[in-house]
Formats: C-alpha cells, structure tokens, sequence
C-alpha cells in the first residue's frame, strides 16, 4: 500500500486484500467492501456513511498503520472485524463487544426502530424482557425505541453480562435496564411483561460442527442449541405465557431451528415476520396463544 494513499484507494486496497483471502463475512459486515470501508472509517475516524465525501483525503500514517494490522489480524488469524475494533452497531445504535458475547446481527435489529409495529403497541409498553441478552445490545434497543419501558435481561454467562453492563453505563441506562444472571427466566420470580424478546442460541450440533473459523471465535454457549437446535426455544414457548401479561407479546428469533419449531408445536399460531434479507425466522405470538405453564 502506497506510503499516503487516498481514502478510496486504501479501502479498494483493503477490499482486494480480503476479497482474496479465504475470509468468512456475516458478524456485523456482509461483504469485504463493507469491511475495508468499516476498517477506514474507524481509523480514520470519519463516520461510515461519509466516506464517499472525503475519498480524495489521505490516510495519515498513524490511520495507515492501524488498518494494516486490523487487516494482518483479519487474515492471519480469521477474526471477526467486531472483536478487533471491539465495535458492532444494532438496530441503529454502536456497542462494545468482545470474545465474551457473540458479535450483534439479530433480525430484530431491523425491527424495534419500527417499534416492532404493528404487531405491539408502543404506548402499551411499560415492561419488557430480553432472554438471552448477551451484549446487551437487544435489551438496550428496547429501552431506546421504548422510552417509557423499564427492560429486564437475563442470561446465563456471567462473563456476558460484564459486556453488557459496560454497554448499559455507555448509554447512561443503568436505572432503566434491570441485568440478571442465569437461565432463561429462572433469576426472575413472580414478575410479568408486557413484551418478551428474545435471540436465543439456535444452532443445531450438526450445523455448529461445520462453522466457519470466524463464528467458531464466538462463545459456543451463544450459538449451540442440541440436535435440533430446539434446547432454548422449548421452554421460552413452554415457560412464557407464566411471565407474560393478560394481553402480553412473546418475540423470538428462531434462525434455521424454524422447521423443527413448527413441527414440535403443530397448533400454535405462529406469524412470521419478514425481513429485508426474505426470511422468515422471527415469529410473534400472543400470549394467550401460548401453552399454559406446567
């Protein structure tokens, strides 16, 4: 790379870098376009969105040496952009992540600027609850699309919840987001919620043996869900009608696990919510629509 590139030739430079590289895409970037513009754009601190204004601008030194180890590391070591820049962005919104908590990319983070309309009414939404928060990153959305909702978030790694915590103080939302430790709705007693949320793991052995390198760096407690992918989805189903209000909304990403939800609860209801992407792995469903609690 030239000793002081412009800002478009570095990143066309960085692009073929990685286009060449046997590199798997998906945690926060979908491409190695959208990746060498994320590398500059932190570098050189000039938002993402304004790169094509400043194209002709030169990468200083101390920019150029960054983005040449971001890329060595990205390479050499097959590690997610994310956990190098220790930066993701959901649902409008950036987060601290780490090795600790997988790396933001929940379909519902298309959702919730929407308010997650039509099908929850926003001014009916006083509490809420996100399972599996990790990042916290769906907990936080909540709080900011839903400014009257105090959020509860649960999750079972003590280790997430320290990245969540770190992402909470950034946003100045430690009165309104309630942090848990443990499993699913186990730390939360006789509570209910007007609206329950959830990204839980969903990926079935047979799908988490045949990762990537890349997703392989992700905690497997996040990602791994048994042999159909079903270990979480079961009791969130089974348990959340207990949790929920008369006229509550259950939410949850469901991913490939989709098939093997719907033939193990043939008579629920599900409505499935379509993205920009085409896919139907989100449902909605009521809660007086759910199985009663055992």
């Amino acid at each position: 790379m030239p000793s002081s590139p412009s800002i478009r030739i570095c990143a066309e430079q960085l692009y073929q870098a990685l286009q060449q590289s046997p590199l798997h895409f998906g945690q926060g970037s979908e491409d190695p376009w959208q990746e060498a513009l994320w590398m500059v754009s932190s570098a050189t601190g000039i938002a993402y969105g304004n790169l094509d204004q400043h194209g002709d601008d030169v990468v200083d030194s101390q920019a150029l040496q960054c983005v040449e180890q971001w890329l060595q590391q990205r390479i050499r070591q097959r590690r997610p952009l994310a956990y190098i820049l220790q930066r993701a962005w959901f649902a409008g919104l950036q987060f601290y992540v780490d090795e600790r908590v997988l790396i933001p990319r929940s379909h519902l983070g298309e959702l919730l600027p929407e308010q997650l309309s039509p099908w929850v009414c926003p001014e009916r939404i006083s509490t809420t609850l996100d399972l599996c928060t990790g990042s916290g990153c769906i907990a936080i959305a909540l709080a900011h699309y839903f400014p009257h909702s105090r959020v509860t978030a649960t999750d079972l790694s003590v280790q997430a919840l320290a990245v969540a915590r770190i992402n909470i103080e950034h946003y100045q939302l430690e009165q309104r987001i309630d942090l848990r430790a443990g499993d699913l709705f186990a730390p939360l007693g006789q509570q209910r919620f007007d609206l329950i949320v959830s990204n839980p793991p969903y990926v079935d052995n047979s799908h988490m043996t045949a990762l990537p390198r890349e997703f392989r760096q992700e905690p497997w407690m996040a990602l791994a869900a048994g042999d159909d992918g079903l270990e979480l989805l079961i009791p969130i189903l089974q348990q959340a009608r207990k949790y929920l209000h008369e006229n509550g909304v259950l939410i949850v990403e469901t991913g490939a696990a989709r098939m093997a939800l719907e033939a193990k609860f043939p008579n629920l209801p599900f409505t499935w919510l379509t993205t920009t992407s085409g896919e139907e792995v989100i449902f909605v469903l009521n809660a007086k629509d759910l199985p009663v609690s055992q």
